[in-house]
């Protein structure tokens, strides 16, 4: 492929709007200024999507706060909002929020232009025009997506060069190629894209994939060869049905498949896609490339080992580059140079007849489908070696009352290098009242408490009152200026009891570090 002319692809991101048309998603307005913030200051994609007009008063909020923001910034031509056909309705409420740019929704296809708005082409093109000259007046640039275009320019060229030659002369900035049910496969994305670029080489294109048949990724980078300018993405692939094209996986793709690149931080894409994931309660898939939770870890003993012996089993999609770092996975498959990785991060040095019986510990437990964690790596030596120092923090006592009108209360005893410390608090909960005494015992004692970062309990279906409960906590501290986070797992049958055990196993991980 000959270098390209202009090898900047713009990436405008609508986790903000069509994101949030994820089923049970709806986002506050604190959430999607937080977000705005992350997406355009931390991440730097190029642009976003934050709302549509007429939706509700809480969206409206959302996009004054998103605007008073970028104003300060200096940044409202990186706002974006979608509007309608409307006539002044929604120049109206996207001025009313402070924003300068609104995306048209335009119907892309004869077919849905006759069937859902029951217009004949013409009457859709005088809607499109009156609601432009609209929005001139109101001094709010437009851009438009071609609603169904995939279908349309398949069907219907004529009705689509019709339209873009409208959009042409009322002055639309940039046109979205919208694939809005996912149909095309790369090589129709390449056919028809190709003839839009050619057909109008002065004209902005954008593409706007879905992900209906897993083929939105493939389908951007076939859009781009083929001379779209920019490509739109939501933050793990939210949105409608299967979602859009996700954000990490485009990023990646294009910089290391083709000669295009953009100006996305790839080190901030797996924290913005934690921080989606809490505030959207979609759970990102542990597999998913670049961000999810597993991509970085080598389960197989020899994988391990290759790495060991000269980063064999690497790639370009090295952790650090997204944010994350390599793991090694403990259970059946582990040899001795997946321990050796994880007691090394914990600054452990066993003999190798002691690190072989704590393998052997860790191979009996993988085949029990027991998932053990760096975390309960000292819990194991001691275990087997039956050496309790390896459990240098230990919460020796925890008394937690919680009653009708009074504030929950907690008392907690610590012991750490011989020493104890005893702590009284209280809180909004049994547990934040433990933490709170926890702090203040762990201050007297000189030992480091992690935030808290997510909490998740997991109780076997049935509804036995005797059930193992399973905690898992993930905690985050910051360390050399950098943040990290971690994971501790307990279990028993009491859910109180089992955080006790995870929030002992962080103070271990802690001293020991």
């Amino acid at each position: 492929m000959p270098p390209p002319k202009n090898p900047r692809v713009q990436i405008m991101d609508t986790t903000l709007r069509d994101g949030e048309q994820t089923p049970d998603v709806a986002y506050t307005p604190a959430e999607k200024l937080q977000l705005a913030r992350i997406l355009l200051d931390e991440v730097k994609v190029d642009r976003i999507e934050i709302a549509s007009t007429r939706v509700s008063k809480g969206e409206r909020e959302a996009a004054r706060r998103v605007t008073a923001w970028a104003k300060k910034k200096r940044w409202l031509p990186r706002i974006e909002m979608l509007g309608y056909c409307d006539g002044k309705t929604s120049v109206d409420w996207v001025a009313a929020t402070g924003g300068r740019v609104m995306n048209l929704l335009v119907k892309g296809s004869e077919h849905h232009c006759r069937t859902q708005l029951g217009m004949d082409p013409e009457k859709h093109r005088e809607a499109v025009a009156q609601t432009a000259r609209f929005a001139s007046r109101k001094r709010i640039k437009l851009n438009a997506y071609l609603e169904d275009w995939s279908n349309g320019v398949r069907d219907s060229f004529d009705y689509v060069f019709a339209m873009v030659r409208l959009l042409n002369q009322a002055g639309v900035e940039r046109i979205y190629l919208a694939d809005t049910l996912g149909v095309f496969a790369p090589d129709e994305v390449a056919r028809y894209v190709g003839l839009m670029t050619s057909t109008w080489p002065d004209t902005v294109f954008e593409f706007h994939g879905h992900n209906d048949y897993g083929l939105a990724n493939a389908n951007c980078l076939a859009a781009v060869e083929a001379g779209a300018q920019g490509v739109h993405t939501s933050v793990n692939g939210m949105g409608e049905r299967t979602g859009n094209t996700r954000l990490a996986e485009i990023v990646a793709t294009l910089h290391d498949h083709s000669p295009y690149r953009t100006q996305v931080v790839e080190a901030r894409l797996s924290s913005v896609s934690r921080l989606v994931e809490t505030f959207s309660g979609k759970d990102v898939a542990a597999n998913s490339p670049i961000v999810g939770r597993d991509v970085y870890t080598q389960t197989a003993g020899i994988h391990a080992d290759g790495d060991a012996k000269g980063d064999l089993y690497a790639s370009r999609l090295a952790p650090a580059r997204f944010g994350g770092s390599r793991k090694y996975a403990l259970g059946k498959l582990s040899g001795k140079a997946s321990l050796d990785n994880n007691l090394k991060s914990l600054g452990i040095t066993l003999a190798p007849e002691n690190r072989d019986l704590v393998l052997a510990r860790i191979i009996e437990l993988g085949d029990k489908k027991v998932t053990v964690k760096v975390e309960d790596l000292p819990y194991i030596i001691a275990d087997v070696l039956k050496t309790p120092e390896a459990q240098r923090v230990r919460i020796l006592d925890y008394h937690v009352t919680v009653a009708t009108g009074e504030a929950p209360r907690a008392e907690v005893t610590l012991a750490f290098k011989r020493r104890k410390a005893k702590a009284v608090g209280t809180g909004d909960g049994g547990y934040d009242a433990l933490m709170t005494a926890l702090r203040k015992a762990a201050k007297k004692l000189g030992i480091e408490v992690a935030r808290l970062a997510d909490y998740r309990v997991r109780i076997p279906p049935g509804g036995r009152t005797t059930a193992l409960v399973e905690t898992i906590i993930t905690w985050r501290r910051e360390a050399r200026g950098k943040g990290e986070t971690f994971t501790t797992l307990g279990v028993d049958p009491d859910q109180l009891a089992a955080a006790v055990v995870a929030t002992e196993k962080m103070l271990n991980v802690l001293a020991h570090r």
